[in-house]
Order: structure tokens, then C-alpha cells, then sequence
């Protein structure tokens, strides 16, 4: 079935980029804080495969933040 922390860290990454591209009903800082948290938990609850792209996650979320 997979991680769903995980699945929704993923989600959540894209997301971000939807509302930094318009294209999600959602403003950018909103869906930046929803994704840092989603990583966040995530990342405590991963094995060592999804930690490694959870910080690719984390370097794409790192493009849209200051």
C-alpha cells in the first residue's frame, strides 16, 4: 500500500507548485506551510529510500521559499 505520509508529503509538494503556477485554489504561502509540515511528518515515519526523496521533496519546496 506505501507510506501514506509519504504519498501525502508528495501531494502536498505538488501543490505548491500548482499554486505558484496558478493553477491550484490555494495561495502560495498557504500550500508552502502545508507541505513543510507534510514533509516534515513524513520524514519521521520513512525508511531510508523515502527519506532520500523526501529531500528532493524538500530541495523542490526550497525553490518557492526565500
Amino acid at each position: 500500500m506505501g507510506n501514506r505520509l509519504f504519498q501525502e508529503a508528495r501531494k502536498a509538494v505538488l501543490q505548491v507548485k500548482q499554486a505558484a503556477s496558478g493553477q491550484a485554489d490555494i495561495e502560495l504561502d498557504r500550500a508552502i506551510a502545508i507541505a513543510k509540515n507534510a514533509l516534515s511528518s513524513a520524514y519521521a515515519h520513512s525508511n531510508t529510500a523515502e527519506k532520500a526523496q523526501l529531500r528532493q521533496f524538500q530541495a523542490e519546496l526550497d525553490q518557492f521559499t526565500p
